[in-house]
């Protein structure tokens, strides 16, 4: 092949490769967008946490000590 063929391919896959990321990364946005708006979880408490990061601060969410577990 030569280097001008090289170059378009290239440059094509460069490109798909940023719409793949492109996509991948506003899906994520969205999808929280969604969650926070539904009331599915609440991230604002997640970027409160920057904050309030001390060893006696309670607990974010409760665990579920339901899950044995296998030692």
């Amino acid at each position: 092949m030569d280097q001008e063929t090289l170059l378009t391919i290239q440059g094509y896959g460069k490109f798909f490769l940023i719409l793949f990321v492109f996509i991948v990364f506003y899906s994520y946005a969205y999808s929280i967008y969604k969650r926070q708006k539904t009331g599915e979880r609440d991230f604002e408490k997640y970027s409160n946490l920057v904050h309030d990061d001390f060893l006696d601060s309670c607990p974010l969410e409760k665990r579920d000590n339901s899950i044995e577990k296998n030692d």
